[in-house]
């Protein structure tokens, strides 16, 4: 199981809960072993699986790097020849602060960073990350600018959000929970049509005023030209896991979509996807 991100983010961290449900069920015949390859943003994952192409014993964990790292990069690959496995999740995003932050609304967040006047350090995972794109988006609609501050992975952006050495984020839920249940980070405002379940009272931006949604896609594709039957086995495979009670638990506490995608309509889902971050990156 390849994850093509570092370890202690949003995507390390599901993609190691999907391997651990597929051993206490006992849904394989192999064990499943997690490898991080998280190198030029996905790049490194993305060559992996396709100098593995046809190999039906590999399957990679995806976020929406997936589109945005070949869209920046001139690595060789294309994602529509890769073999589209299952989505399990669309994850969220929300804005946070560190909880000793005199900050409580959206208001004072941009009232706060327009007085820093370009010294407000925004952490994140890497220019044309998912969180970057999000921060790109809170400038444009605010008129403010962020000192962009990349780090190895969502884990480790949480930590240092934590830890006083950055002054906000944009972490995926699942990242910044615990340290929001421990006192320790402050939620502004979510990217998200509704509010989350696990945060019942931070509004969304757009009952805020501001139409700013992005979510980011948790999903397993297989190498190019992978065969047929092995991908209907990781279909049905992941779709054991998509019923399980543990992960339907887990999801509703960290704040994650659900709906189930598949072959076909996952490879239409993510070309469209594709070409909507092309749009964002203003790439042709």
């Amino acid at each position: 199981m390849v994850i093509m991100a570092g370890q202690g983010g949003g995507a390390d961290r599901l993609a190691r809960f999907f391997q651990s449900l597929i051993q206490k069920h006992d849904l394989t015949n192999m064990p499943v072993l997690p490898v991080n390859k998280g190198g030029g943003s996905g790049a490194e994952a993305l060559r992996y699986m396709k100098d593995n192409a046809g190999d039906a014993h590999k399957v990679m964990a995806t976020l929406n790097s997936y589109y945005t790292t070949p869209l920046r990069q001139d690595i060789g690959v294309d994602i529509e020849t890769f073999t589209p496995i299952a989505r399990m999740a669309v994850d969220t995003f929300v804005l946070w602060v560190n909880a000793d932050s005199d900050i409580h609304t959206l208001d004072e967040f941009v009232t706060a960073v327009k007085e820093a006047d370009g010294s407000w350090k925004m952490g994140g995972t890497g220019t044309g990350q998912e969180d970057s794109l999000v921060t790109a988006m809170l400038e444009q609609e605010f008129g403010i600018k962020f000192t962009y501050v990349p780090f190895d992975g969502g884990g480790t952006v949480a930590k240092n959000l934590v830890g006083g050495h950055i002054d906000s984020t944009v972490n995926n839920p699942s990242e910044q929970l615990p340290f929001f249940r421990a006192g320790k980070s402050r939620p502004i405002a979510t990217f998200t049509e509704a509010r989350l379940e696990p945060l019942p009272d931070v509004p969304t931006m757009t009952e805020l005023g501001h139409d700013l949604t992005y979510g980011m896609q948790r999903s397993f594709v297989g190498a190019p030209g992978m065969p047929a039957d092995a991908q209907q086995y990781y279909i049905d495979l992941f779709t054991k896991v998509s019923e399980s009670e543990e992960w339907q638990e887990y999801a509703a506490s960290e704040a994650l979509d659900t709906k189930l995608l598949t072959g076909d309509a996952l490879q239409e889902y993510f070309l469209k996807e594709r070409a909507t971050h092309a749009k964002i990156l203003g790439i042709n």
